[in-house]
């Protein structure tokens, strides 16, 4: 409800001006309007409808695709968010990514870990809990600003002010926006995925992102040693999160099918197959050795039926069966295809090793012949050197093209070096960096953008600059130079750090309360008063 639909309905309420103890009017519209959602699953229901909004848009315009960064924090969440809305005017199409590798390497009580499963399952819902609570305050703190804008028309008797500052209110965007909740591979059975989506979703989760690998040997998709699940095994788990959604009234609720199957040459069983399609095509493509008399059948050893004969799965000393090299392809087409299809999911998401949007539109055709709704989320993952792997794809395209000999670049790592950043091609990769979200979107099905991991080397990266510079010779020019003075020229609302933090929020209660008796924090002695002009 708008400010003015509250302040009429509570003008109708109490006709006198005030309410009960003398209380302002306006306070009790601001607290109203301030409180964007009563409970965090409200949010997961409300978030659900937009991105379902924006599925829709895509689905008829393919450049209204969605982008998100990874965010490690709350902090991180609202800061991106109010970059966006400060640059753009609105935070439309733009989501929170949820990592679970973040959230294991950072944000669990047990220290840094890998991205294996071992943090504990209620980190991640504590983080969406947290990443919710600052995008509110945000807006707090933002409707805040534009109330004592209102009042201070008022007090003027500015017509004008007023009704411009009433607008403002009335049209309020909120920082909230969906968050893409990474759940792992559900971290257990059936049941413990439908337990832990529930927490994810009542958390205000209206995205769940789960992956087809083993729950209990769970890898980073960028790393060896990944072994996944049978597709029945997966698609009992897309079930246990659309229940979880379904159970708590979040009828939009949305979920991403991940495939690790491109760099997985293990599975860790076979599955049962009555004549069942997806049993079959899950183990056809696993390595077998003839069962011949030289090398027989023995005590305990499994067989399967291949091409009508008996046929020996190759396992491994430690029980898992492998895949058939080169058919990583095939399976991510064949698991999409049932994800969607006999999985209920909405998007799927295949984790590659290398960015490369031909290979990627090139399944994705596949996939749409079978399923020709079919759309990606994308990982833009920093474990792709997307410096040299598309320099490399453009050397490898002009030399197919004749527009270069082989000696006029290097074929290696070499093209990493700061010597081709302003050659031809390079400014060629960069173009076609700044393109690759718009292309992939366009070619490849892509509705979603994300960075998995960008606020992880960020925090890195800025902490090493002002560490260099503040413990070596710049001192206080380091702090100056590459924070306050960046964040002041740029209007960077943290700048104002107490203000950021809800200190005027605190002085408007006290004033609701308490009125010229109120002890203010933003008084003339403030030191962030030195800021009010920027």
């Amino acid at each position: 409800m708008s400010y003015s639909e509250l302040r009429a309905k509570l003008d109708q309420r109490y006709p006198g001006g005030t309410a009960p103890g003398g209380i302002d009017l306006d306070a009790i519209a601001q607290l109203k309007v301030q409180n964007t959602y009563d409970t965090h699953l409200d949010i997961a229901r409300a978030m659900a409808k937009v991105m379902r909004a924006d599925m829709a848009a895509y689905d008829a315009d393919t450049s209204k695709f969605t982008q998100s960064l990874g965010c490690w924090s709350g902090f991180h969440a609202q800061q991106m968010i109010k970059s966006v809305k400060r640059m753009r005017g609105t935070a439309k199409g733009t989501y929170v990514y949820l990592s679970g590798w973040m959230v294991a390497g950072l944000r669990n009580r047990w220290g840094h870990l890998p991205d294996q499963s071992m943090h504990e399952k209620t980190a991640v819902a504590d983080l969406i809990q947290e990443i919710y609570t600052s995008l509110r305050q945000a807006d707090e703190v933002a409707l805040n600003d534009l109330f004592k804008t209102l009042k201070t028309a008022r007090d003027a008797g500015d017509k004008a002010a007023e009704q411009k500052a009433i607008a403002a209110l009335d049209n309020f965007e909120s920082h909230v926006v969906p968050i893409i909740a990474d759940i792992d591979a559900g971290f257990g059975n059936e049941h413990a995925t439908y337990l832990l989506a529930k927490e994810l979703i009542k958390a205000g989760a209206c995205c769940l992102q789960i992956e087809n690998q083993v729950s209990d040997a769970k890898q980073c998709g960028h790393q060896d040693g990944k072994v996944t699940v049978p597709r029945e095994d997966f698609i009992e788990k897309l079930r246990a999160c659309r229940l979880a959604f379904e159970e708590l009234g979040v009828d939009d609720g949305v979920i991403v099918a991940r495939t690790d199957s491109l760099g997985a040459g293990l599975t860790q069983k076979i599955p049962v197959s009555n004549g069942d399609d997806l049993a079959a095509d899950y183990i056809k493509w696993l390595k077998t050795e003839p069962i011949t008399d030289a090398a027989p059948l023995r005590e305990g050893e499994l067989a399967i039926v291949k091409d009508g004969a008996l046929a020996r799965p190759v396992r491994m000393p430690n029980g898992l069966f492998a895949f058939q090299e080169g058919t990583g392809r095939q399976r991510v087409i064949e698991d999409c295809i049932s994800s969607l299809r006999e999985g209920g999911a909405d998007l799927v998401w295949i984790e590659t090793d290398t960015p490369n949007v031909d290979e990627i539109a090139a399944m994705v055709n596949e996939i749409r012949q079978e399923v020709p709704y079919a759309k990606l989320a994308y990982n833009n993952s920093p474990s792709f050197n997307w410096t040299l792997n598309l320099r490399k794809q453009v050397r490898e395209q002009w030399l197919a093209e004749g527009k270069i000999q082989a000696g006029d670049y290097p074929d290696g790592n070499e093209l990493m070096k700061a010597d081709y950043d302003n050659t031809d091609l390079g400014r060629e990769a960069d173009d076609r960096l700044r393109r690759f979200q718009t292309d992939i979107s366009a070619r490849a099905g892509v509705f979603h953008n994300l960075i998995t991991l960008p606020t992880f080397h960020l925090t890195a990266k800025s902490v090493d600059e002002l560490s260099r510079g503040y413990f070596g010779e710049d001192k206080m020019l380091a702090y100056v130079a590459t924070v306050q003075r960046e964040e002041i020229r740029r209007g960077i609302s943290a700048v104002k750090h107490q203000h950021e933090v809800g200190s005027d929020l605190g002085d408007t209660f006290k004033e609701m309360v308490s009125g010229e008796r109120a002890l203010k924090a933003g008084g003339h002695a403030n030191t962030m008063n030195q800021f009010a002009a920027e």
